[in-house]
């Protein structure tokens, strides 16, 4: 059995990537075990500004953190209890696919059945897939792939040569998936690895990839390594069903839960009194709105947070 840990920013395996990366990050762990990434910067009016992104929820690690200097920061994994603890919510839930790992026939039919007809589709079509650790190189093919799909599409996320610094300060953690149509590469996937959990890093597919359905196999593929492997969770990213509703169809097909997350939370000394006070109609529900949702089909599936 993994130990289970915290989310992707909360892991070991980030820090030590974050690390490699030259990012101004702490790592602390409270005198209840707790321990938990951070990263700190000076910003005009905030001065010190200390950032816990994917923040475990509130507790006795907290109680440690609040006292060192600077203004505290959290992205939350969940709402629940932050508004009680001080914090003043900034920004909005944002909702992320996770999917649950387990026995291949479960996985299986936990698919929707168009995704499942297009991978068995990419199986007719001749599409073989592999799988290799991903080497500590900046300048990879998917990586520069990535980085050009992002600018083409408009989007921001972690930088590309982060899967790099990850296969550096964590040998044997990052993982390369391709499907191939004999010697043609149609598509590819950055699989990073931490504690018990793994994350869908990045993922991009060629026309003729597109056409014979490669992601599919590539994350199929993906899915049975990880859980033959004794990886509970499988973390596909946030779903924008506004700007990319291809995207988030494709995430949900593959059985995940939508899982709401706990939004953007700030601590100042000067306004933790009123955010105690803030009602809850001014904020969003704390319990109410972390409910897991269903998937593409609207039935509700268990939103499984790793725990701390």
């Amino acid at each position: 059995m993994r130990a289970m840990v915290g989310t992707f920013q909360q892991s070991e395996e980030f820090f030590a990537a974050a690390r490699e990366m030259g990012w101004p990050v702490q790592r602390s762990r409270a005198a209840c075990g707790t321990a938990w990434t951070e990263t700190v910067r000076r910003v005009p009016a905030l001065g010190r500004l200390r950032l816990v992104s994917g923040a475990p929820a509130p507790g006795p690690w907290l109680d440690a953190a609040q006292t060192r200097p600077g203004t505290l920061l959290v992205n939350a994994d969940a709402a629940a209890g932050w508004r009680q603890a001080g914090f003043w919510p900034l920004l909005t839930p944002s909702v992320a696919a996770r999917l649950t790992l387990g026995p291949e026939p479960e996985m299986r039919a936990r698919m929707e059945q168009k995704w499942r007809n297009r991978l068995n589709a990419a199986r007719q079509a001749e599409v073989t897939t592999r799988l290799r650790v991903f080497p500590a190189d900046p300048s990879h093919w998917l990586l520069a792939a990535e980085a050009a799909q992002a600018r083409a599409r408009g989007y921001r996320g972690w930088p590309p040569a982060l899967g790099a610094a990850w296969a550096a300060a964590n040998p044997g953690a990052a993982r390369l998936v391709t499907a191939m149509h004999g010697t043609e590469t149609l598509a590819a996937a950055l699989i990073l690895l931490h504690g018990d959990s793994a994350t869908w890093q990045i993922g991009v597919s060629t026309r003729a990839g597109r056409q014979r359905n490669a992601m599919n196999a590539v994350l199929w593929r993906a899915m049975r390594w990880c859980a033959g492997r004794g990886f509970a969770r499988l973390d596909l990213g946030t779903l924008d069903s506004a700007h990319a509703p291809g995207l988030a169809r494709f995430k949900l097909g593959t059985g995940a839960a939508a899982c709401k997350l706990g939004g953007t939370w700030l601590h100042h000394p000067l306004s933790a009194p009123l955010a105690r006070r803030l009602p809850a109609r001014l904020a969003w529900p704390d319990e109410a709105d972390t409910a897991p949702r269903g998937g593409s089909r609207g039935a509700a599936r268990q939103c499984d947070r790793v725990s701390r």
